[in-house]
């Protein structure tokens, strides 16, 4: 498989987003599940393994660490931090964001022991904490950084001056934010801000939470658990609207040989050398489609007829609802995205 940099790391240019494997995605599969997944990964020749604290509130680390220590030698293994689950007074486990320097500490290191690990290769903040200037959290990560609990820092889902703010306080590695052909965002800025200053674009649901797989024919089915439900392009007025984008690119799947899945994943890494794709699954076979994108060639005629496919304005929705809109710091289409 074809590498692409992130820093000091070569990676393969499509990775694995292991938070399916214990979180937001309705019921999870089971432990042993899991570590078959990691295992075949591994086998296929993935390089770049991402996690977070707040996957599973902590068990997503737990189940992939025993299984990727043997492999550290020559895997890049990403974490999050600043966005964990912390229990309430009345037990219950809730997320918080907390960009505090305190805290960014204390979730780096119990990421540390649930991983199993000395040092975490990349590390992000997993959410700006708006109510701490971002100069504050990147400058504890940096120091965490000068005492070698981490190896380079990275940003999730902040805008292009964010990005550069934190940058001038510590160099920042990479980005990952969402970025797909229905999650457009990043073409507002923060792609182009990431080949100015050498910082590589992580695209995380590069799948569009599946939508692109073709894998959900009927979002009706969702259960309460799955994060989409409440996501605005998974609604009973908007889902099937998307939907009928899905006709046309298998047009243009089928003559290119490839599945929804590759077709999808091909666009995200003809967009830039900085652009790694970063796609999750609990499936093998999944996987295996995923892992074909890499191969996949597109000409300019397929891009261009992709690109006018999933013009922003052709999406019926926003991203996030308004709770997760107040979230992010990323760049936000007028209509449509």
């Amino acid at each position: 498989m074809q590498t692409r940099k992130i820093g000091p790391f070569d990676v393969t240019s499509v990775g694995l987003g292991c938070m399916n494997l214990s979180h937001a995605y309705g019921t999870p599969p089971g432990a042993e599940q899991g570590r078959e997944l990691l295992a075949h990964a591994l086998d296929r020749g993935v390089t770049l393994f991402d996690t977070a604290a707040l996957y599973g509130f902590g068990a997503n680390e737990t189940l992939v660490g025993p299984v990727l220590a043997p492999h550290r030698d020559r895997i890049t293994l990403c974490s999050k931090g600043g966005m964990a689950g912390v229990a309430g007074d009345d037990g219950v486990v809730r997320r918080v964001i907390d960009g505090r320097p305190a805290t960014l500490r204390r979730n780096c290191e119990d990421s540390l022991r649930r991983l199993g690990t000395d040092v975490i290769d990349l590390y992000y903040l997993h959410r700006w904490d708006k109510s701490v200037p971002i100069e504050e959290s990147v400058g504890e990560m940096g120091r965490l950084l000068q005492e070698g609990k981490v190896r380079a820092l990275g940003l999730s889902e902040v805008s292009a001056d964010t990005l550069t703010r934190a940058h001038r306080e510590h160099p920042i590695t990479a980005l990952q934010s969402e970025y797909s052909l229905w999650s457009r965002n990043a073409e507002l800025g923060t792609l182009a801000r990431c080949a100015e200053l050498g910082v590589a674009y992580v695209a995380f649901s590069p799948l569009g939470r599946g939508f692109l797989a073709g894998g959900l024919p009927d979002a009706a089915t969702l259960g309460d658990k799955d994060v989409r439900k409440p996501m605005p392009r998974f609604s009973a007025e908007n889902y099937p609207r998307n939907l009928r984008l899905l006709e046309p690119m298998r047009a243009l799947a089928e003559q290119a040989g490839c599945s929804l899945a590759a077709l999808a994943i091909a666009w995200v890494l003809h967009q830039g050398e900085q652009v790694i794709a970063l796609p999750g699954t609990t499936q093998r076979k999944h996987l295996d489609e995923d892992l074909h994108g890499a191969e996949v060639k597109l000409s300019s005629a397929q891009l261009e007829q992709l690109d006018a496919l999933f013009q922003p304005q052709a999406i019926a929705g926003t991203r996030y609802a308004a709770q997760g809109h107040r979230e992010v710091d990323t760049e936000e289409f007028a209509t449509g995205n």
